[in-house]
């Protein structure tokens, strides 16, 4: 049923932040109360790192509703949209969880964001060069994708370009984002380990059902084993169509030289809260 569409609910929507991200005063703690009200699940995957497959499987798991939860997707590095959060708290989009699937980093504002509506936010590790190899793929077939670009534009002539111009496009210009995105997550899993969960891409593959059951847990919306089990087990089927095609570890090698690959290390390396796992993002081993 809808909660009540009252004055301070309609202030909520229509005011800002403060300059920051943060809210405050009655704003603050009346958000901070509708975020208690109902659980959601929250994937801030990067680009290729198998979140469309992973959010049906929580679609079906717990007959929930995807919805977008940003202003628009173009440019693909996303912000919360706080309207769009307000209609799923007051019931406007129903009874049904809500699924949300967002290329986002863990920015300040995004984080006060979180903070204060008490989301539970997921992320998927996957090497970085195996993800832009499954980007340059998307490239080559999708023109929506040649618009989308990732905080940046795509060059329209990008497909008649040599494959090592390719190659250096992506590690210069989307290197820099998967870079950030990874700092900014893991230095707020260190922050704030029960906010935020990590999943592993190697896991996923061989275990996707236990993934897909520790992503829901973790968002207050547990489902049995079998359940999770059943809910895999359907998408999979469907798998292409959730955009996961190939997954295999590695196979960015076939795509990038080693200058590249030591490109995105350095990249990494100036990111202290990355310096554990900082070869395996890069590629220089398949363990992450």
């Amino acid at each position: 049923m809808a909660a009540e569409i009252d004055a301070l609910a309609i202030a909520a929507a229509f005011s800002q932040p403060d300059n920051d991200g943060s809210f405050s005063g009655e704003l603050e703690t009346y958000l901070k109360g509708l975020g208690k009200s109902r659980p959601a699940v929250l994937l801030a995957f990067a680009p290729k790192a198998a979140g469309t497959f992973l959010r049906a499987a929580a679609v079906r798991a717990i007959n929930g509703q995807l919805v977008r939860t940003v202003f628009a997707q173009g440019g693909r590095d996303a912000h919360p949209y706080l309207p769009m959060f307000m209609r799923y708290y007051l019931g406007l989009l129903g009874e049904r969880p809500l699924v949300t699937h967002v290329h986002m980093q863990a920015l300040p504002a995004n984080r006060r964001f979180v903070e204060t509506l008490d989301l539970k936010p997921i992320v998927m590790i996957r090497p970085i060069k195996d993800m832009l190899a499954s980007y340059w793929d998307m490239l080559e077939s999708d023109d929506q994708a040649l618009l989308d670009g990732l905080n940046c534009r795509f060059p329209p002539e990008f497909r008649t370009l040599s494959q090592d111009r390719k190659a250096d496009f992506l590690v210069d210009m989307l290197g820099p984002w998967y870079a950030s995105y990874f700092a900014t997550w893991l230095q707020y899993a260190d922050d704030e380990p029960g906010r935020v969960c990590v999943l592993s891409y190697d896991e996923l593959r061989s275990s996707p059902d236990r993934v897909l059951d520790k992503a829901l847990a973790h968002s207050g919306l547990a489902r049995p084993p079998e359940v999770c089990a059943a809910a895999v087990h359907m998408v999979w089927q469907e798998r292409e169509k959730h955009r996961f095609h190939r997954g295999e570890p590695g196979r960015g090698s076939d795509y990038f030289s080693p200058r590249h690959i030591a490109r995105i290390d350095r990249l990494l390396s100036y990111y202290s809260a990355l310096d554990r796992i900082a070869g395996g993002l890069a590629g220089q081993t398949d363990a992450v």
